[in-house]
């Protein structure tokens, strides 16, 4: 991952937010989208409680520890609920930089679902072997789920919260964001299949395997997420003007 300063990450994360906002994605002021600190494993940045997202600035996002101690000073605070998630998975994955939590209705549907993701169509084949499932035990507040919530993760970079909604994380935030995308979109496709009547054309798992180790293969050894991430600003730009007051494009 290219080093970034605090300040270009503060910038990216505010667009980030601004672009979840965008696509309908946001859950009122809850939900939080993370991103750590270069140099400082254990502390990342994370919008301040109460503000909806196209409220969020570099200037307003607050800086925490993965224990949840806001390192900023000034009366604002983040949405506790975040800490167990979110400082979990900043502590114990180093490859985990960005971390972006929805509860989206197609995504919250496929959370229901005892198969979780379908891998059979074009966007679910891709997240083929890359998702992890974690069993619902109330809202995460609690230090002690954190572990289990590892656990259910492991090595991969999606995390469906049963009865929930979703996890994604990546190596920086255009990576996570375009994860979250395709999540989002097989979500989406899954859900508009099952109102439809008849049987579905089902994938062998060894096309579902290959899709999915070329599409991580792309992201990860490309800069298509980075053009696809600038690429969406831009669209926001155009259509909304500044995104807060100064705003200006990501140096």
């Amino acid at each position: 991952m290219e080093h970034q300063t605090e300040e270009k990450l503060r910038i990216q994360l505010a667009e980030c937010y601004h672009l979840i906002n965008y696509f309908g994605w946001t859950e009122m002021i809850f939900n939080h989208i993370s991103v750590r600190l270069p140099g400082e494993p254990r502390r990342y940045l994370v919008n301040t409680f109460g503000l909806n997202y196209d409220e969020v600035t570099p200037e307003n996002l607050l800086m925490v520890d993965a224990d949840g101690t806001v390192i900023t000073n000034g009366p604002t605070k983040p949405n506790p609920a975040g800490f167990a998630l979110h400082g979990a998975i900043h502590a114990a994955r180093d490859d985990v930089h960005c971390i972006i939590h929805t509860h989206t209705n197609a995504v919250c549907a496929v959370a229901m679902k005892e198969e979780g993701f379908s891998h059979d169509n074009f966007y679910g084949a891709q997240l083929f072997e890359r998702v992890g499932y974690h069993t619902f035990e109330g809202i995460t507040l609690y230090d002690d789920e954190r572990p289990r919530m590892l656990e259910s993760l492991g090595n991969k970079n999606v995390l469906v919260l049963r009865n929930h909604g979703l996890a994604v994380g990546g190596i920086d935030i255009p990576r996570a964001f375009f994860l979250l995308w395709v999540a989002q979109r097989a979500a989406e496709i899954q859900c508009h299949t099952g109102m439809i009547p008849g049987q579905n054309v089902t994938l062998s798992d060894e096309i579902r395997r290959r899709c999915a180790q070329d599409a991580e293969s792309v992201i990860a050894n490309s800069s298509a997420a980075q053009k696809m991430f600038d690429a969406a600003v831009r669209k926001v730009r155009k259509e909304r003007g500044p995104l807060w007051v100064g705003d200006t494009p990501s140096p």
